[in-house]
């Protein structure tokens, strides 16, 4: 069967989790790790990885015990070779006498000695599938059915002494599989693809079964938030499709950057398969101190210990395909909808007064010497204001939404919208003749509405909810719209009040993003109060849809978190490469630590940085190699280079 014949067979839309509207946890295997357990009706444990040598037994143990006293449940320490396998047992004699029990997870690539040495010491062995018994050189091969099969059996003489070790010493097990390191068999036969991701774990699975062996965890880690969700959907439909167990899930969305990116990519990724009940384990990775991945990780997992659900109509016909990305069909209204790139509104309805100075927060920077506006890449294109009227000039871009009443006293000048409630509406209020932002709940889905709704080539929803369980609400909305062939342009409107700057990053990123990664939304509308800085605010908005990769608004980097096989300073090499390149606007840069994931990982990226040897770099245009063995020192001016060489350069403008 050929790649494309192997995809277009799972693309029929098949429930991937209990419930599309009401909130449940599947239920999964409990599997032993140590003293604690992960699935059944466990709680959703917290993990990291630690970030120093393996062969620093002393380091790994501090780090190791900074990692739980920050609620670590268990640690992944990196077992590249049998040396470092060997020093797990120091690190864990270290660590009990100090009266830690965490259990240990040893993190093996490409070395299954070391990985069968470490499941006799540690707690749990992840194995990645793509390069225990692999190699990957980036080539296509071709292969007949017999031929892959005599590939099958060579892995299962590989993996099986693993399986029965573990099974021996009661050592639990992840198969991990990520995107980045998919073998070049695995990619022959599948392609680049989320079912390749998951042929690439059912093919360890299938052997585990076999020998009887069920104490597995499995993984679908991608850079890319969008192929990590629908790896992971597709992956709970198949296990239920070719009647698995119900193996518990580690979630997290590989090399996701440091910072706010970082955490915005991590909650879109995360946060979206958590709204619908998928996850028991998760890991947030992050270019930053590993203690510093477990309160964000916390934060995202906390949110589900008493999540509810206000009724929601049940759904009986999903036109939304989870597994594979395709925008809903909306017209065009004004520069909303159609094939425009989402639109960020911001809210200013509560500010006590607004001048030309409150703009700079939304990316409108007003220079008074040349009396002109200087509009940013992160410049949003519509302020709600509500009742509070401007008395300057506005930057030319941008658009001021108002509630009606006011609207009607404002409405002759350039740029002016009105906000009108479902109910003034349908009673036929007086309305622009260029855009009309109407306020909707899923409530207000009716008949005369949808009706009124359809045939009007100025309306764009702004949607709401109020429900606990907001994002399947807002789903819901969108099915409903699909269902009866309306294509009215949608803002995806939320509010927030009282949390923390982060906290607003991680739950908006949930909320919004885990709609946009499937399609569904022509913007996004953050209305936040007593959450942080306007333009923390905005920026959010725009983070949320460069995570999607809706809208790109600044360079985007793939960085992974630091390990025990990082050959350079991941964080301090990465502020480095964010402090000359971060004005190019639309740009990839990958930056790795090491060879294991690196290439494949950042196979979209335009231009790689990886760590090839002590103080030695390889510099990549994509997948292609361009530089090796690049002297650290240089290798940042070098990377500046190749995008010069490509005329993907351009100086960064001064700040007035």
């Amino acid at each position: 069967m050929v790649k494309s014949q192997l995809v277009n067979s799972v693309l029929q839309v098949k429930q991937y989790c209990d419930s599309l509207v009401s909130y449940r946890r599947r239920k999964t295997r409990e599997v032993k790790i140590g003293g604690i357990p992960m699935g059944g009706d466990n709680p959703i444990r917290i993990q990291s990885m630690t970030t120093v040598d393996t062969m620093d037994t002393k380091g790994s143990v501090e780090q190791t015990i900074r990692m739980v006293e920050a609620g670590c449940e268990y640690v992944r320490i990196t077992a590249p070779s049998i040396k470092e396998a060997q020093n797990l047992a120091e690190i864990k004699k270290a660590l009990r006498l100090r009266g830690y029990d965490v259990p240990l997870i040893a993190d093996i690539h490409f070395t299954p000695n070391a990985a069968e040495l470490a499941a006799r010491i540690v707690e749990k062995v992840r194995v990645n599938p793509g390069n225990y018994a692999d190699k990957k050189r980036f080539e296509e091969i071709e292969y007949t059915d017999a031929t892959y099969r005599a590939e099958l059996e060579r892995i299962r003489e590989k993996f099986t002494p693993l399986v029965k070790i573990c099974k021996e010493h009661g050592t639990a097990m992840r198969i991990g599989t990520n995107h980045g390191s998919l073998s070049d068999r695995i990619m022959s036969r599948y392609g680049d693809t989320p079912l390749g991701m998951v042929e690439s774990a059912l093919e360890f699975l299938r052997i585990c079964e076999d020998l009887s062996y069920y104490d597995i965890v499995l993984s679908m880690k991608a850079s890319n938030p969008q192929v990590m969700i629908q790896a992971y959907r597709l992956l709970v439909q198949k296990l239920d499709e070719e009647n698995f167990q119900p193996y518990p899930l580690h979630l997290g969305v590989t090399e996701a950057g440091d910072g706010e990116d970082g955490r915005i990519k991590s909650s879109v990724g995360i946060g979206t398969l958590l709204e619908d009940g998928l996850g028991d384990t998760i890991r947030v990775s992050l270019t930053e101190e590993p203690e510093a991945e477990v309160p964000v990780a916390k934060m995202l997992a906390d949110r589900y210990t008493t999540r509810k659900t206000s009724s929601i109509p049940e759904i009986t016909t999903n036109p939304i395909n989870p597994y594979a990305y395709t925008r809903r069909t909306t017209r065009e209204v004004g520069n909303i909808g159609g094939h425009q790139v989402p639109r960020v509104m911001a809210d200013f309805s509560t500010k006590e007064k607004i001048t030309a100075a409150s703009l700079f927060a939304l990316g409108y920077q007003y220079s008074v010497p040349l009396d002109k506006w200087n509009i940013t890449d992160m410049a949003c294109d519509y302020v709600f204001l509500g009742d509070r009227a401007v008395d300057f000039e506005i930057p030319g871009m941008l658009g001021l939404v108002y509630n009606h009443a006011t609207w009607l006293k404002e409405k002759d000048k350039a740029r002016t919208y009105p906000f009108i409630t479902p109910k003034d509406y349908l009673a036929g209020v007086e309305r622009s003749a260029q855009i009309n932002f109407v306020y909707t709940q899923l409530k207000d889905i009716s008949d005369e509405f949808i009706n009124a709704i359809a045939n009007d080539t100025k309306a764009v929803l702004l949607i709401d909810t109020y429900n606990d369980h907001g994002l399947a609400e807002q789903r819901r909305l969108f099915v409903e719209l699909i269902n009866r062939q309306c294509d009215v342009p949608v803002i995806i409107g939320r509010a927030y009040a009282d949390l923390q700057p982060d906290q607003l990053q991680l739950y908006a990123a949930t909320d919004m993003g885990g709609l946009l990664i499937d399609g569904l939304g022509d913007g996004v509308f953050i209305a936040a109060e007593r959450c942080g800085s306007d333009k923390m605010i905005n920026e959010t908005a725009f983070g949320i849809l460069q995570a999607t990769r809706t809208r790109i608004s600044k360079t985007e980097y793939i960085s992974c978190p630091s390990c025990g096989r990082t050959l350079f300073d991941l964080q301090e090499t990465t502020a480095k490469i964010r402090s000359r390149t971060s004005h190019l606007k639309g740009i990839k840069i990958g930056i790795m630590g090491c060879i294991v994931n690196g290439p494949g990982e950042m196979a979209d990226a335009d231009y790689g940085y990886v760590g090839s040897g002590p103080g030695r770099i390889t510099l990549y245009r994509g997948k292609e190699v361009v530089k090796r063995n690049v002297p650290t020192p240089q290798a940042v001016d070098a990377l500046i280079g190749l995008i010069q060489e490509d005329n993907n350069w351009i100086e960064p403008q001064p700040v007035n």
